[in-house]
């Protein structure tokens, strides 16, 4: 598989080179990181390690694969306090996140390398890991295998298996398998996730299941939230924040919004977008039904019916000021996000009936009584309106969802000590 992976780069990269680099010109995720991804000023970025010095390499996607190693990063640094950690990202968004919340706690943070054989081995030369560590997802051939010849445990941490990535591994296992069978060690984020891996034929004795790292963030407190970002927000105003919305979901959700409007006038609407570039096709929906918006990019105190936050890595600053939460990716079928990111704030938190992607902890919020699975607008609108009318039911639910995660805590400890069998 590995050389027939490289002889098709061979044959088709000389004629695909053309098109990348205009594609790396014009796209701002890629603009001026595939230079450095193929390895060229990457020699002036890293300084080798010292000699004896334990070096522990992570890698993340993006924005949401950075803020689930944020608590592991830290743990690692705290554990092995003279440990050089490299932290590589693919992602302009995640690389930016990347540097706001870990250039304290690891020694280097690059972009990734693209999985052309020469490059990862130039990368490996540079970083030379006792052990490399993947968040969630990234799989690539090269990268995975050329590990695996140079005897570097490797560990896929806080794995996930959506529904759709299963069917694709399913449907090419001769590709798939050998990635995972790569891996020395993969820690999965609950047993449905390990019963799929389990399902593709990996060695069972591999695949462990010591939870979700987001468990283990940080709480950001309100009184470190920074000021610009509060006084975006009236301060006599109850505040629903609607987290990592995608398209067709802001139509429900802004039908729902109007119509509460009208017994609940001092109320706010946060909205927190996936893709940042669809803020002007939101605010052209919201004004389809007479609805204000302010741009978070704005930085503008001018009051509006809704906060589209059209900015990366802020959006736990959101939940934690809100008074609900919607987690989005659920009022349409994309799989829906991860509902423990707001429910860590002890806040009420609702999500339609597309979670397949978190469906444990969906379902276990909901039983906890910190969560509620809502159907369509009007649901929602019901659901909203219930938590609005009564304080005390918010805080009830509140309180539950922050319960459910207290007593998830503690997979970072779990982690490293399954990461310390392998240094």
């Amino acid at each position: 598989m590995l050389f027939l992976y490289n002889i098709l780069q061979l044959i088709f990269l000389p004629l695909l080179a053309p098109l990348l680099f205009i594609i790396s010109l014009v796209t701002p995720k890629y603009r001026g990181r595939m230079v450095n991804r193929i390895g060229l000023g990457i020699k002036s970025r890293i300084l080798p390690p010292v000699k004896g010095q334990t070096t522990i390499w992570l890698h993340a996607l993006s924005v949401g694969e950075v803020t689930s190693a944020v608590p592991l990063a830290e743990g690692l640094r705290k554990k092995y306090s003279s440990a050089r950690i490299v932290f590589t990202v693919s992602t302009r968004s995640g690389e930016i996140i990347a540097r706001n919340l870990l250039t304290k706690t690891v020694d280097h943070i690059l972009p990734s390398p693209l999985d052309i054989l020469p490059v990862v081995m130039f990368f490996y030369s540079r970083i030379k890991p006792q052990i490399f560590i993947l968040v969630e997802t990234d799989f690539w051939p090269n990268f995975l295998l050329y590990l695996q010849y140079k005897k570097t445990p490797t560990v896929l941490v806080n794995g996930r298996v959506s529904a759709k990535s299963m069917s694709g591994y399913k449907r090419f296992p001769f590709f798939f398998r050998p990635m995972f069978d790569s891996f020395s060690c993969l820690l999965m984020q609950t047993e449905s996730d390990k019963q799929n891996m389990n399902n593709l034929g990996i060695n069972r004795e591999k695949i462990m299941v010591p939870g979700n790292l987001k468990f283990d963030t940080q709480i950001t407190e309100k009184s470190i939230i920074p000021l610009s970002l509060s006084k975006l927000l009236p301060g006599d105003t109850l505040v629903i924040t609607a987290g990592s919305t995608h398209q067709g979901e802001e139509d429900m959700l802004f039908t729902a919004f109007k119509r509460l409007q009208i017994s609940h006038p001092k109320i706010t609407l946060v909205l927190a977008p996936r893709d940042l570039d669809r803020a002007d096709q939101i605010r052209i929906v919201a004004k389809q039904h007479g609805l204000t918006t302010l741009l978070r990019s704005r930085n503008d105190e001018t009051a509006a019916d809704i906060l589209l936050v059209d900015s990366i890595g802020e959006l736990n600053f959101f939940y934690a000021m809100a008074d609900i939460a919607f987690v989005g990716g659920s009022l349409v079928n994309e799989g829906g996000h991860n509902p423990v990111e707001p429910a860590i704030f002890g806040i009420p938190v609702l999500f339609g009936p597309y979670m397949q992607d978190f469906h444990e902890i969906a379902g276990s919020l909901v039983e906890e009584g910190g969560g509620e699975q809502v159907t369509d607008a009007a649901d929602l609108e019901h659901a909203l309106t219930l938590l609005m009318d009564s304080e005390d039911l918010r805080s009830q639910r509140g309180a539950a969802a922050k319960h459910y995660v207290n007593r998830q805590r503690g997979v970072v400890e779990k982690h490293l000590k399954i990461i310390q069998t392998l240094l």
